[in-house]
This record gives C-alpha cells, sequence and structure tokens, in this order.
C-alpha cells in the first residue's frame, strides 16, 4: 500500500473518531498464532462503526478482511497489506424471544463467540446449540462457513441473518436464502457482505440434561484433539466417503513436520503451531500432504482453513 494512502486512511479515520491501531501483529490475534502485521487494525464496536469503517476504506482503495475469533485463519507471514477488520466488537446479546410455538429465537451480534451463545441458551433450557459448545468461533464465523461439530450444523438451528451487503446497505435474509452448505453459505461467494447479527430458533429442553450435553462433547474434544497446541482446527474439509484424519493416517502422516508446523500425533486432521511455525510451513506441509494423500488414496484434500495473503 502506498504511503499517502495509508496517510490518507489514518486521517480520515482519525476524524471520524472511528477506532483503529497501525502495524498490529496478527498473530496475536489468531488461534494458529501466526501472521504478520496488519497496516491497519480497525475494531469497531456497533454497526454504525463498522459501515463507516468500510465505507473509508472503499472510498480510499483500501482491501479489507473481517475477522471473528481467528480459529479459522491463517494469515501469511508479511502480514495483510489492507485493513483488518476485528469484529469482537460486535458482541451484544443473545437476547429471547418466545414464540406461540414454545419455540424460542435467540438474536445475537456476529462478534459473541459461540461458546457464549450456547452458555445462554443452556441456561435458558434451550436445546439444539449444544453440538457447538465447543467451536471456538464467533456467530459470524459460524454463520460464514455453516460450522458443525458431532452431527449438527449451524443450518440445522439458522433463521436469519441480518448483514450489511455489497453496498453496505443492512439486509436481512432467511436461513433458507444463504446456500448453506458443508462448510460453506452465501457469504463466502460474497465476501464484502459482513455479517451483524444472527437469529436461530431452539426448542425448549431440560437445562441440566442440555449442560450434561455440552460437557460430554467438550471432554470429547480434550480427550481427542490437540488443544493444548495452537491450531485452527480441523486443517482439511471432510472429504465425500472418507475422513481427512484417517486417510491421512493411512498415509503414515502422524507427526510429519515441515518447520515449527506438525500434523498432530494425536489427531491426524489438525495441523498445530509447535512453536515457531509460519504460514509458509504451514502451506507447505498441507501441500506436501495432500499430494501424498492424492497419490496414495485417489482422494483429494481440500483445506478447510483459509490462508490470507
Amino acid at each position: 500500500m502506498q504511503q499517502q494512502t495509508i496517510e490518507t486512511l489514518r486521517q480520515a479515520l482519525q476524524e471520524s473518531a472511528l477506532p483503529f491501531a497501525q502495524q498490529e501483529p496478527l498473530a496475536s490475534h489468531t488461534t494458529f498464532q501466526i501472521g504478520g502485521p496488519a497496516v491497519f487494525w480497525c475494531t469497531p464496536k456497533n454497526a454504525d462503526q463498522l459501515r463507516r469503517t468500510l465505507a473509508l476504506c472503499r472510498a480510499n482503495g483500501v482491501r479489507t478482511y473481517l475477522l471473528g475469533n481467528g480459529s479459522n485463519t491463517l494469515f501469511a507471514d508479511e502480514g495483510y497489506d489492507g485493513a483488518v477488520i476485528d469484529l469482537r466488537g460486535l458482541n451484544f446479546g443473545p437476547t429471547a424471544e418466545p414464540q406461540p410455538d414454545g419455540s424460542t429465537r435467540l438474536t445475537a451480534s456476529a462478534g459473541l463467540t459461540l461458546g457464549r451463545l450456547c452458555a445462554a441458551a443452556q441456561q435458558q433450557g434451550l436445546a439444539g446449540l449444544a453440538f457447538a459448545c465447543g467451536i471456538p468461533g464467533t456467530i459470524g464465523g459460524a454463520v460464514y462457513m455453516n460450522a458443525g461439530a458431532y452431527g449438527g450444523e449451524m443450518k440445522d438451528v439458522l433463521e436469519s441473518v441480518t448483514f450489511l451487503d455489497s453496498d453496505l446497505t443492512e439486509r436481512t435474509l432467511p436461513a433458507a436464502e444463504l446456500a448453506l452448505g458443508y462448510r460453506t453459505s452465501l457469504f463466502e461467494q460474497h465476501p464484502d457482505w459482513c455479517v451483524l447479527s444472527a437469529t436461530v430458533r431452539l426448542q425448549p429442553g431440560d437445562s441440566a440434561a442440555i449442560l450434561a450435553e455440552m460437557q460430554d462433547y467438550l471432554q470429547r474434544r480434550k480427550d481427542k484433539q490437540p488443544i493444548e497446541w495452537p491450531s485452527a482446527g480441523s486443517t482439511f474439509k471432510r472429504p465425500q466417503g472418507a475422513f481427512a484424519g484417517k486417510l491421512i493416517e493411512d498415509c503414515g502422516l502422524r507427526g510429519f513436520t515441515v518447520g515449527g508446523a506438525q500434523i498432530s500425533e494425536k489427531h491426524c486432521g489438525f495441523v498445530i503451531n509447535r512453536g515457531g511455525a509460519t504460514c509458509a510451513d504451514v502451506v507447505s506441509l498441507t501441500d506436501q500432504v495432500k499430494a501424498i494423500v492424492l497419490q496414495k488414496t485417489g482422494y483429494t484434500l481440500e483445506r478447510e482453513i483459509r490462508v490470507v495473503k
């Protein structure tokens, strides 16, 4: 980015009293703990600040990247030559709206973590979200990729999403119109759209039973996944008719290492940062794993994590 552009945007953000920082290390904001600095790090606290920040970036020709909890993102070692928009300031809710049929709508903003939404649902005796209790992302990210675990997906409970479209106009669409599929949604096809909030519809349940279910899922994660190491969760999407981790294990790649990146010895579906791993390490490792798995099994693995350069 040209210095003049940087200075112009800096002044515009300051004059508009919009919160931001410069040269913010992105490794501090991702679960992989990898990534160089962002030229701009913007931290809007509400939808109005978000809209104005995005408008100024567009007016100055500065590209943007929307970031939630950083749990599925791998930033380049060089950093991001643009503005990373931290959506965690948009964290109101959830607000509950009981329905005549006995169900309840819960609405929360994009920056709220799934964990907080799940906890609120459990405390109110609302069933249907327990599967998501250990997913370390925000609601915005969960909608974007139709996050799921243990047989459940966001599309199972999602009712509608409010977002800013390409023109920064606020719109709401029902879940049925969001093309929700395996780890994908309409938002993936429109990366300039920005989730503001989401509404899920949940059914009444027993609070103690929901808590027990959540605790069971969390224990399973602890037992089977390398949560003690920095990672971005499941590294590869599940290929049709197989499981990525099993394919990688069957190819003898358990513990396979490039630099500081390693195929977890605990669960081969995870790439972990053993210390000092770079984006280049992770990309090289996953490319080699894909090539070996394709050669030995005929299956083509696709990265689930988003590599942002």
